[in-house]
Protein backbone atom coordinates (compact mmCIF):
# COMPACT_ATOMS: atom_id res chain seq x y z
CA UNK A 1 0.00 0.00 0.00
CA UNK A 2 1.15 3.09 -0.51
CA UNK A 3 2.72 4.75 2.41
CA UNK A 4 2.44 8.39 4.05
CA UNK A 5 5.55 9.99 4.50
CA UNK A 6 5.39 12.06 7.41
CA UNK A 7 3.65 9.18 9.44
CA UNK A 8 6.18 6.36 8.11
CA UNK A 9 8.89 9.02 9.72
CA UNK A 10 7.18 8.76 13.04
CA UNK A 11 6.72 5.26 12.61
CA UNK A 12 10.77 4.78 11.90
CA UNK A 13 11.36 7.15 15.08
CA UNK A 14 9.63 4.80 17.71
CA UNK A 15 11.53 1.51 15.61
CA UNK A 16 14.45 3.40 16.15
CA UNK A 17 13.43 4.58 19.94
CA UNK A 18 13.01 0.62 20.36
CA UNK A 19 16.33 -0.15 18.86
CA UNK A 20 18.24 2.36 20.90
CA UNK A 21 16.40 0.79 24.79
CA UNK A 22 16.76 -2.56 23.49
CA UNK A 23 20.88 -1.40 23.14
CA UNK A 24 21.06 0.38 25.88
CA UNK A 25 19.22 -2.87 28.13
CA UNK A 26 22.34 -5.02 26.38
CA UNK A 27 24.96 -2.34 27.81
CA UNK A 28 23.84 -2.93 30.88
CA UNK A 29 23.46 -6.64 31.22
CA UNK A 30 27.23 -6.69 29.99
CA UNK A 31 28.11 -3.90 32.64
CA UNK A 32 26.32 -6.24 35.37
CA UNK A 33 28.15 -9.90 34.38
CA UNK A 34 31.36 -8.20 33.21
CA UNK A 35 31.40 -6.61 36.75
CA UNK A 36 30.80 -9.74 38.31
CA UNK A 37 32.31 -12.26 36.32
CA UNK A 38 35.63 -10.33 34.60
CA UNK A 39 36.56 -13.62 32.85
CA UNK A 40 33.10 -13.45 30.71
CA UNK A 41 34.93 -9.88 29.07
CA UNK A 42 38.07 -11.35 28.59
CA UNK A 43 36.01 -14.50 26.89
CA UNK A 44 34.14 -11.74 24.67
CA UNK A 45 37.12 -9.96 23.62
CA UNK A 46 38.86 -13.18 22.55
CA UNK A 47 35.94 -14.28 20.71
CA UNK A 48 35.77 -10.85 18.87
CA UNK A 49 39.54 -11.44 17.94
CA UNK A 50 38.64 -14.92 16.58
CA UNK A 51 36.00 -13.36 14.06
CA UNK A 52 38.68 -10.77 13.10
CA UNK A 53 40.80 -13.88 12.32
CA UNK A 54 38.59 -15.57 10.74
CA UNK A 55 37.70 -12.91 8.22
CA UNK A 56 41.71 -12.68 7.71
CA UNK A 57 41.98 -16.62 7.00
CA UNK A 58 39.35 -16.55 4.89
CA UNK A 59 40.76 -14.06 1.96
CA UNK A 60 44.19 -15.83 2.75
CA UNK A 61 45.62 -18.77 0.31
CA UNK A 62 47.23 -20.13 2.92
CA UNK A 63 47.79 -24.08 2.06
CA UNK A 64 46.78 -25.16 4.96
CA UNK A 65 43.43 -22.90 5.14
CA UNK A 66 41.07 -25.96 6.02
CA UNK A 67 43.51 -26.93 9.03
CA UNK A 68 43.34 -23.42 10.51
CA UNK A 69 39.52 -22.94 9.97
CA UNK A 70 39.11 -26.04 11.69
CA UNK A 71 41.27 -25.32 14.85
CA UNK A 72 39.56 -21.86 14.73
CA UNK A 73 36.10 -23.33 15.17
CA UNK A 74 37.01 -25.46 17.51
CA UNK A 75 38.41 -22.95 20.10
CA UNK A 76 35.41 -20.70 19.76
CA UNK A 77 33.50 -23.91 19.99
CA UNK A 78 35.32 -24.38 23.69
CA UNK A 79 35.09 -20.57 24.76
CA UNK A 80 31.45 -20.48 23.96
CA UNK A 81 31.08 -23.73 26.04
CA UNK A 82 33.14 -21.77 28.68
CA UNK A 83 31.23 -18.41 28.59
CA UNK A 84 27.52 -20.30 28.86
CA UNK A 85 29.11 -22.15 32.42
CA UNK A 86 30.16 -18.47 33.43
CA UNK A 87 27.02 -17.52 32.97
CA UNK A 88 24.91 -20.48 34.85
CA UNK A 89 27.03 -19.89 37.57
CA UNK A 90 25.79 -16.51 37.92
CA UNK A 91 22.40 -17.78 37.84
CA UNK A 92 21.58 -16.37 34.26
CA UNK A 93 20.40 -17.76 31.07
CA UNK A 94 23.04 -18.84 28.76
CA UNK A 95 21.34 -16.24 26.20
CA UNK A 96 21.39 -13.13 28.23
CA UNK A 97 24.01 -11.49 26.74
CA UNK A 98 22.61 -12.15 23.33
CA UNK A 99 21.67 -9.29 21.49
CA UNK A 100 18.01 -7.84 21.87
CA UNK A 101 16.18 -7.29 19.44
CA UNK A 102 11.63 -6.03 19.45
CA UNK A 103 11.17 -8.37 16.09
CA UNK A 104 13.29 -11.50 15.12
CA UNK A 105 12.11 -11.22 11.70
CA UNK A 106 14.11 -7.76 10.52
CA UNK A 107 15.75 -7.59 13.40
CA UNK A 108 14.45 -4.26 14.40
CA UNK A 109 15.93 -2.64 11.03
CA UNK A 110 12.06 -2.11 9.81
CA UNK A 111 12.60 -4.18 6.61
CA UNK A 112 12.24 -7.69 5.46
CA UNK A 113 13.27 -9.06 2.00
CA UNK A 114 13.83 -5.31 0.53
CA UNK A 115 9.84 -4.40 1.90
CA UNK A 116 8.89 -2.80 4.79
CA UNK A 117 8.50 -5.55 7.78
CA UNK A 118 5.37 -6.33 9.52
CA UNK A 119 6.50 -4.59 13.25
CA UNK A 120 7.50 -1.56 10.94
CA UNK A 121 3.62 -2.17 9.49
CA UNK A 122 2.49 -2.34 12.77
CA UNK A 123 4.07 0.91 14.10
CA UNK A 124 2.74 2.92 10.91
CA UNK A 125 -0.87 1.32 11.62
CA UNK A 126 -0.75 3.00 15.34
CA UNK A 127 0.15 6.20 13.99
CA UNK A 128 -2.80 6.47 11.08
CA UNK A 129 -4.78 4.94 13.98
CA UNK A 130 -4.18 7.46 16.24
CA UNK A 131 -7.08 10.11 15.30
CA UNK A 132 -9.20 7.09 16.44
CA UNK A 133 -9.03 9.23 19.64
CA UNK A 134 -12.29 11.73 18.29
CA UNK A 135 -13.96 8.35 18.36
CA UNK A 136 -12.77 6.35 21.57
CA UNK A 137 -13.44 9.63 23.47
CA UNK A 138 -14.26 8.27 26.89
CA UNK A 139 -11.84 5.23 26.50
CA UNK A 140 -13.99 2.72 28.04
CA UNK A 141 -15.80 1.99 24.56
CA UNK A 142 -16.14 -1.79 24.31
CA UNK A 143 -18.28 -4.52 23.55
CA UNK A 144 -17.97 -5.97 26.82
CA UNK A 145 -19.47 -2.60 28.20
CA UNK A 146 -22.78 -2.50 25.36
CA UNK A 147 -25.67 -2.35 27.35
CA UNK A 148 -28.54 -4.23 25.82
CA UNK A 149 -30.74 -3.01 29.01
CA UNK A 150 -31.06 0.21 27.78
CA UNK A 151 -33.41 -1.00 24.91
CA UNK A 152 -36.79 -1.68 25.50
CA UNK A 153 -37.99 -5.28 25.09
CA UNK A 154 -41.53 -4.32 25.20
CA UNK A 155 -42.27 -6.81 21.85
CA UNK A 156 -43.54 -5.27 19.01
CA UNK A 157 -44.18 -6.85 15.01
CA UNK A 158 -40.64 -8.17 14.12
CA UNK A 159 -39.32 -8.58 17.96
CA UNK A 160 -38.65 -5.60 20.31
CA UNK A 161 -35.88 -3.04 19.70
CA UNK A 162 -33.95 -4.96 22.18
CA UNK A 163 -34.14 -8.10 20.23
CA UNK A 164 -33.11 -6.10 16.91
CA UNK A 165 -29.97 -4.02 18.48
CA UNK A 166 -29.07 -7.30 20.11
CA UNK A 167 -28.78 -8.87 16.43
CA UNK A 168 -26.64 -5.81 15.53
CA UNK A 169 -24.37 -6.14 18.29
CA UNK A 170 -23.79 -9.54 17.29
CA UNK A 171 -23.19 -8.87 13.82
CA UNK A 172 -20.94 -6.00 14.70
CA UNK A 173 -18.68 -8.63 17.21
CA UNK A 174 -18.60 -10.58 14.22
CA UNK A 175 -17.48 -8.17 12.01
CA UNK A 176 -14.85 -7.03 14.49
CA UNK A 177 -13.40 -10.28 15.42
CA UNK A 178 -13.12 -11.27 11.70
CA UNK A 179 -11.89 -8.49 10.68
CA UNK A 180 -9.94 -8.38 7.68
CA UNK A 181 -12.08 -11.82 6.39
CA UNK A 182 -15.00 -10.04 6.55
CA UNK A 183 -16.89 -9.82 3.14
CA UNK A 184 -19.51 -7.18 3.41
CA UNK A 185 -19.50 -3.57 4.50
CA UNK A 186 -21.66 -2.17 7.07
CA UNK A 187 -24.36 0.63 7.09
CA UNK A 188 -25.15 1.92 10.64
CA UNK A 189 -28.92 3.74 9.86
CA UNK A 190 -31.02 5.20 12.74
CA UNK A 191 -31.80 8.50 14.54
CA UNK A 192 -29.36 9.75 17.06
CA UNK A 193 -28.30 8.52 20.52
CA UNK A 194 -29.43 4.75 19.48
CA UNK A 195 -25.35 3.77 19.41
CA UNK A 196 -24.43 3.69 16.30
CA UNK A 197 -20.90 5.70 17.21
CA UNK A 198 -20.54 3.34 20.17
CA UNK A 199 -20.70 0.14 18.09
CA UNK A 200 -18.39 2.12 15.80
CA UNK A 201 -15.59 2.78 18.56
CA UNK A 202 -16.29 -0.84 19.96
CA UNK A 203 -15.16 -2.28 16.51
CA UNK A 204 -12.31 0.13 15.76
CA UNK A 205 -10.83 -0.58 19.08
CA UNK A 206 -10.75 -4.29 17.81
CA UNK A 207 -9.53 -3.56 14.72
CA UNK A 208 -7.01 -1.23 15.44
CA UNK A 209 -5.66 -3.69 18.62
CA UNK A 210 -4.78 -6.42 15.69
CA UNK A 211 -2.68 -3.95 14.33
CA UNK A 212 -4.79 -2.45 11.35
CA UNK A 213 -5.05 1.00 10.39
CA UNK A 214 -8.82 2.35 10.87
CA UNK A 215 -9.21 6.02 10.10
CA UNK A 216 -12.32 7.87 11.48
CA UNK A 217 -14.20 11.13 10.63
CA UNK A 218 -17.51 12.82 9.96
CA UNK A 219 -19.02 12.90 6.73
CA UNK A 220 -18.68 16.53 6.77
CA UNK A 221 -14.75 16.81 7.18
CA UNK A 222 -13.60 13.85 5.16
CA UNK A 223 -15.53 15.15 2.35
CA UNK A 224 -14.08 18.85 3.34
CA UNK A 225 -10.48 17.03 2.76
CA UNK A 226 -11.15 16.03 -0.75
CA UNK A 227 -12.54 19.61 -1.98
CA UNK A 228 -9.42 21.36 0.30
CA UNK A 229 -6.84 18.80 -1.69
CA UNK A 230 -8.25 20.35 -5.14
CA UNK A 231 -8.86 23.98 -4.19
CA UNK A 232 -7.27 24.85 -1.63
CA UNK A 233 -4.77 28.06 -2.57
CA UNK A 234 -2.28 27.00 0.41
CA UNK A 235 0.23 24.82 -0.98
CA UNK A 236 0.92 23.36 2.58
CA UNK A 237 -3.35 23.20 3.48
CA UNK A 238 -3.67 21.19 0.10
CA UNK A 239 -0.77 19.04 0.61
CA UNK A 240 -2.10 18.33 4.36
CA UNK A 241 -5.76 17.45 2.78
CA UNK A 242 -4.23 15.15 0.26
CA UNK A 243 -2.01 13.40 3.10
CA UNK A 244 -5.59 13.18 4.74
CA UNK A 245 -7.56 11.73 1.27
CA UNK A 246 -4.71 9.42 1.09
CA UNK A 247 -5.35 7.96 4.71
CA UNK A 248 -8.87 7.60 3.76
CA UNK A 249 -8.17 5.61 0.84
CA UNK A 250 -5.61 3.44 2.16
CA UNK A 251 -6.16 2.10 5.78
CA UNK A 252 -7.82 -1.10 6.21
CA UNK A 253 -11.17 0.25 8.13
CA UNK A 254 -12.85 3.59 7.08
CA UNK A 255 -15.47 4.62 8.99
CA UNK A 256 -17.44 7.36 7.86
CA UNK A 257 -19.87 8.88 10.19
CA UNK A 258 -23.01 11.19 9.89
CA UNK A 259 -23.50 10.91 6.74
CA UNK A 260 -26.25 12.92 5.20
CA UNK A 261 -25.10 16.41 7.55
CA UNK A 262 -22.16 17.67 5.11
CA UNK A 263 -23.65 20.30 2.45
CA UNK A 264 -24.68 18.45 -0.28
CA UNK A 265 -22.98 19.94 -3.24
CA UNK A 266 -21.24 18.47 -6.99
CA UNK A 267 -17.98 18.51 -4.87
CA UNK A 268 -18.86 16.32 -2.54
CA UNK A 269 -20.98 14.26 -3.77
CA UNK A 270 -18.54 13.35 -6.46
CA UNK A 271 -16.25 13.27 -3.72
CA UNK A 272 -18.28 10.44 -1.54
CA UNK A 273 -18.28 8.51 -4.68
CA UNK A 274 -14.70 8.49 -5.10
CA UNK A 275 -14.40 7.26 -1.41
CA UNK A 276 -16.85 4.33 -1.34
CA UNK A 277 -15.83 3.35 -5.12
CA UNK A 278 -12.15 3.58 -4.85
CA UNK A 279 -12.22 1.69 -1.66
CA UNK A 280 -14.55 -0.70 -2.46
CA UNK A 281 -12.61 -1.79 -5.76
CA UNK A 282 -9.45 -2.00 -3.61
CA UNK A 283 -11.02 -4.58 -1.50
CA UNK A 284 -10.68 -1.86 1.70
CA UNK A 285 -13.65 -2.05 4.28
CA UNK A 286 -16.12 0.63 4.68
CA UNK A 287 -18.87 1.19 7.87
CA UNK A 288 -20.92 3.87 7.48
CA UNK A 289 -23.40 5.94 9.68
CA UNK A 290 -26.39 8.04 8.98
CA UNK A 291 -29.16 9.20 10.30
CA UNK A 292 -31.01 9.34 7.04
CA UNK A 293 -33.23 7.03 5.60
CA UNK A 294 -33.45 5.19 2.43
CA UNK A 295 -35.61 7.51 0.76
CA UNK A 296 -33.55 10.48 2.15
CA UNK A 297 -30.09 8.97 0.86
CA UNK A 298 -31.24 8.46 -2.26
CA UNK A 299 -32.89 12.22 -2.15
CA UNK A 300 -29.64 13.71 -1.74
CA UNK A 301 -27.09 11.37 -3.47
CA UNK A 302 -26.85 9.67 -7.17
CA UNK A 303 -28.13 6.22 -8.07
CA UNK A 304 -24.35 5.20 -8.53
CA UNK A 305 -23.71 5.96 -4.58
CA UNK A 306 -27.18 4.64 -3.21
CA UNK A 307 -26.04 1.23 -5.68
CA UNK A 308 -23.06 1.32 -4.30
CA UNK A 309 -23.92 1.28 -0.84
CA UNK A 310 -26.99 -1.36 -1.33
CA UNK A 311 -25.37 -3.54 -2.92
CA UNK A 312 -22.10 -3.55 -1.09
CA UNK A 313 -22.94 -2.80 2.70
CA UNK A 314 -25.21 -5.02 5.30
CA UNK A 315 -27.61 -2.39 6.23
CA UNK A 316 -28.01 -2.37 9.89
CA UNK A 317 -30.98 -0.36 11.56
CA UNK A 318 -31.02 1.12 14.54
CA UNK A 319 -33.69 1.35 16.48
CA UNK A 320 -34.87 2.45 20.27
CA UNK A 321 -35.09 5.60 22.10
CA UNK A 322 -32.58 8.04 22.35
CA UNK A 323 -29.94 6.40 24.82
CA UNK A 324 -28.40 9.63 25.94
CA UNK A 325 -31.73 11.28 27.08
CA UNK A 326 -32.87 8.16 29.56
CA UNK A 327 -29.29 8.22 30.37
CA UNK A 328 -29.69 11.35 31.80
Amino acid sequence: MPYDGKLLAQARAELERQRAENRAEQQRRLSLVYARAPEVEQIDARLRRQMTELVRLTVSRAPDLAERLDALKHDNLELQAERAERLTALGLPIDYLDEIVSCPICRDSGMDGGQPCRCLKKLYNRELTKELSSLLRHGDESFERFDLSLYDDQPREGGSPRDAMSRIYKSCRKFADSFPDVSANLLFQGGTGLGKTYLSACIARVVADKGYSVCYDSAAAALEAFEAQKFARDPEAAEAAAARVRRMLDCDLMILDDLGTEMITSVTVSALYTLINSRLNAGKKTIISTNCSDEELQRKYTPQICSRIKGEFLRLPFVGRDIRLLKK
